[in-house]
């Protein structure tokens, strides 16, 4: 684990799962993704976007971005869908998620318990919403599909403040010469081989990564949830205007205390590290 000065989890390196096996499963899992890459006509905007030059594709459910309401991200084509939908289905993938929800349960039980709740308060309120893997906590994922995946200092803004996004790298490059993840913040360069897996806030840390060797390829996958999707429940699935206009003048006071103590309460739902060893 990263620890901050009072011991919190500020972000958590998983690395891989003790199976003899693994090896063999990443490699299947970019050797997938290259040919998904090829069955897919990317836009110029999942091509050039504000993580860097490579292609991107997301699926899932989100709010935010213009959305009056939560929904399932669009496809351009029904072909691209179902070229998504058949890659993420993969029992490859499948084991790359459920790895990672397991590292997610166990650095930050508290916050994987909120993003549990939420997530199945939503699938409860629309039936049509698609996790990308039936078991995430996550509500999305977006799949890099490179072929050099080399991102931007960024932080992922429209992300829950407090919550955490978890990166597995994949692909075909050597770990010591690049792809390293750098958490700005932190000052810290963190060796990131193909296979493994962090955690990390990715709205409170400017992260990016290292470039990689010519001739090599790295891929990622990143699953996250959206703020939005937490707040139209706490909302009580509607829009700010219309709670704001059905709420009493206690509800409506209760909120106002609500925001003031909203990140203090966030914060506190990160673990310290001497609670989980």
């Amino acid at each position: 684990p990263i620890l901050d000065s009072e011991n919190r989890v500020a972000a958590f390196l998983a690395g891989r799962p003790r199976d003899e096996g693994w090896n063999g499963l990443v490699k299947e899992a970019a050797e997938e993704i290259e040919k998904a890459r090829g069955e897919i006509l990317f836009t110029a905007k999942q091509l050039d976007h504000g993580r860097g030059k490579f292609a991107a594709l997301s699926s899932g459910f989100s709010h935010g971005g213009g959305r009056k309401q939560p929904g399932n991200v669009r496809q351009a084509s029904a072909a691209v869908l179902a070229v998504v939908t058949t890659l993420l289905a993969m029992q490859c993938f499948q084991r790359i998620s459920g790895f990672a929800n397991s590292a997610f349960q166990a650095c930050a039980p508290n916050i994987f318990q909120y993003y549990l709740e939420t997530v199945n308060r939503l699938l409860e309120w629309n039936s049509t919403f698609c996790r990308p893997f039936p078991k995430s906590v996550w509500a999305t994922c977006t799949v890099n599909f490179g072929p050099a995946t080399v991102t931007r200092p960024h932080r992922d803004s429209a992300n829950l403040s407090y919550g955490w996004c978890v990166i597995t790298a994949l692909g075909r490059f050597d770990p010591d010469r690049g792809g390293h993840l750098i958490l700005w913040d932190l000052g810290l360069i963190i060796r990131f081989p193909p296979g493994s897996t962090i955690l990390i806030p990715s709205a409170l840390i400017t992260h990016s990564n290292t470039p990689i060797q010519k001739g090599e390829t790295r891929y990622s996958l990143v699953q996250y949830s959206a703020a939005g999707l937490f707040h139209w429940v706490y909302n009580n699935f509607m829009t700010d205007k219309n709670f704001d206009s059905q709420a009493s003048e206690a509800e409506l006071s209760q909120r106002e205390e609500d925001r003031k103590k909203r990140w203090s309460n966030g914060v506190e739902m990160f673990s310290k590290w001497h609670d989980l060893s």
